[in-house]
């Protein structure tokens, strides 16, 4: 030990640091696992807490067959999750604040959204028809935009 440096040690010693700081904040799992039945991928925190994600909204598990989704692996310091199979890692504090991917896969994932049909969507189709259809751009409006 005496081979190291004063250096070395102290930036040991700050990263040790760090590192418990961040295991007390930051969310960390525990368990990790597939459930078929319901297609979705759940994770367990620290604090007891378990959560669970439609396989499909999370990038790089899309297409994933049944049986790489059940590789799931939580990575050692419980921040990430694993699948090696699929080459894929999702951050845990990422999925908690409810990000399933990069920023470009979170884009289509709302454009797709946007898309879908909805009760509240089909009534304001509806009431916009009763009063003659969807209203029409002025100048002003479209300058605006």
């Amino acid at each position: 030990m005496s081979d190291i440096s004063p250096e070395l040690i102290a930036q040991f010693d700050q990263a040790r640091a760090a590192g418990k700081s961040l295991a007390e904040t930051e969310p960390r799992a525990v368990k990790a696992w597939y459930a078929a039945d319901s297609e979705r991928v759940f994770m367990e925190l620290t604090n007891g807490v378990i959560m669970g994600f439609p396989y499909q909204l999370l990038q790089g598990l899309e297409n994933a067959t049944t049986e790489q989704l059940a590789e799931v692996e939580i990575m050692p310091t419980g921040s990430a999750l694993h699948w090696e199979s699929l080459d894929a890692d999702l951050g845990v504090s990422q999925l908690v604040s409810g990000l399933f991917g990069s920023k470009a896969w979170m884009t289509e994932l709302g454009r797709q959204g946007g898309k879908l049909k909805s009760v509240a969507k089909a009534q304001a189709s509806r009431d916009n028809g009763k009063r003659g259809g969807r209203p029409r751009k002025t100048i002003a409006t479209a300058a605006n935009e």
